[in-house]
């Protein structure tokens, strides 16, 4: 993963609007074809409602046309290595692969480690389920 990447996902945990949990996050995705999206979790005053950062920059890319998810960076400023939720897992299941990469960053080193959709969602939903 190139610095962009975790760069774009820094720059949008500083957009969040988290007032509630206080816990600022970021995301950012390339897709198959080389396009960049980010975004940032946005609360609301009935939290937990609200919607994730990867929700975000999933919803971003949609808007822009779709594709298919190569690879996304995830960085919380107050935690090491962040993970996207189980929904956000299967968010990118949807628009991913198995082989996605999902880089867990830290706000100031950057990339900790890099695992993959697979990895964290072993047993996503099959897209051929609802028929």
């Amino acid at each position: 993963m190139s610095d962009d990447l975790f760069n774009l996902a820094r720059r949008a945990m500083a957009k969040c609007h988290a007032p509630y949990s206080n816990f600022p996050v970021g995301a950012a995705i390339r897709t198959h074809d080389g396009r960049l999206y980010s975004g940032c979790n946005i609360e609301v005053v009935s939290f937990p409602e609200g919607w994730c950062a990867e929700t975000t920059a999933i919803g971003h890319m949609v808007m822009d046309g779709g594709g298919r998810i190569a690879e996304v960076a995830v960085v919380a400023s107050k935690m090491r290595a962040c993970t996207p939720c189980g929904g956000c897992r299967q968010r990118l299941a949807e628009f991913g692969t198995p082989e996605t990469l999902v880089h867990l960053c830290d706000a100031s080193d950057g990339v900790i480690e890099t695992v993959t959709l697979g990895d964290l969602l072993p047993k996503a939903f099959p897209k051929d389920a609802v028929s």
